[in-house]
This record gives structure tokens, sequence and C-alpha cells, in this order.
């Protein structure tokens, strides 16, 4: 793996290990739904699914 791919997906790390950290989870720790989903797990799982998506770019682009 090229370098400046491993120091994408370390920075990618590091974001989301700042995003899934408690200050930042209390902001969408408020009442209400989105399409039935409590707005904190839809925030989180929306969060993982954009992670997977740009690991998924990053790694493609690696073995093209």
């Amino acid at each position: 793996m090229k370098k400046r791919h491993e120091q994408k997906l370390v920075i990618l790390s590091i974001t989301l290990f700042v995003m899934i950290n408690i200050p930042f989870v209390l902001v969408f720790d408020v009442p209400g739904a989105i399409a039935g989903i409590p707005i904190l797990y839809f925030a989180l799982f929306s969060i993982w699914l954009i992670a997977i998506i740009i690991s998924f770019i990053i790694l493609k682009r690696h073995y093209e």
C-alpha cells in the first residue's frame, strides 16, 4: 500500500475517533426521530456508513 493511502486511512481513523467520542455524540442526543429511527442512532450509523464508503474508495484506488 502506498504511503499516502495509509496516511488517508490514519486520518480517517482519527476523525472517526473524534466524531464518535462522547462530546460529539451528545450533540445528537435530542428527542425526535428520522423515519422512526432515533436521531442519535441515525447519526452514529450514518457516520459509520460514510466512513465505510470513504475507506472503500481509498482502497479501491490503491488496487487499480
